[in-house]
């Protein structure tokens, strides 16, 4: 390859690189407003419970919201983490190959894989994970059946939001990615 086409590959490479960072720079914020929305969605279905005296049926409102929001967030973790994972294993060989191997490329894409307090910290985001997006809402269904879940109608719609958020609590679980050096 001569020096032309080895820069041409390396700026296509880049741009490349300059796009993908792009996009998960866009979706990490988008996710992590999912967290602001889903709590503010926690106070709104709370406050209109508790000024509804005996109304507890209210609470089923939110489980549907937190599935929506949570699943609309793990996706999003998703494609983080996949993007990450598509740039150590495939662009950065790719762009060492035009360069023949010799400079590190992307560190940082490896660089923060490698902390002795990932585990921990992947650990502490399952917990608010699965606080946020699915406990609220099984909170909200055990206090809704507790206090009033008398119609059958309901707790059809109960038992069905139960076993929605077991899906999600599985697949939040699942996507977690606690692995010492796996994920990102």
């Amino acid at each position: 390859m001569t020096p032309q086409e080895q820069s041409v590959s390396v700026q296509v490479l880049l741009a490349e690189y300059t796009s993908l960072k792009d996009e998960q720079k866009q979706r990490i914020g988008f996710r992590d407003n999912l967290i602001y929305a889903t709590l503010a969605s926690l106070a709104a279905v709370l406050a209109a419970t508790l000024q509804s005296d005996g109304h507890p049926e209210r609470l089923l409102l939110l489980p549907p919201v937190t599935f929506l929001l949570g699943w609309t967030y793990l996706v999003n973790d998703h494609k983080i983490s996949a993007i990450g994972q598509y740039v150590r294993d495939e662009l950065a060989p790719r762009v060492a190959d035009v360069v023949e191997g010799r400079h590190v490329l992307f560190g940082w894409e490896v660089a923060h894989r490698t902390d002795d307090r990932r585990v921990s910290r992947k650990y502490l985001q399952l917990a608010a994970d699965l606080l946020v997006f699915c406990l609220s809402s099984f909170v909200a269904i055990g206090l809704f059946w507790a206090h009033g879940g008398n119609a059958g109608w309901l707790i059809a719609v109960s038992a069905v939001e139960f076993a929605g958020l077991g899906v999600l609590t599985y697949q939040v679980v699942k996507y977690a990615d606690l692995k010492g050096h796996g994920g990102s």
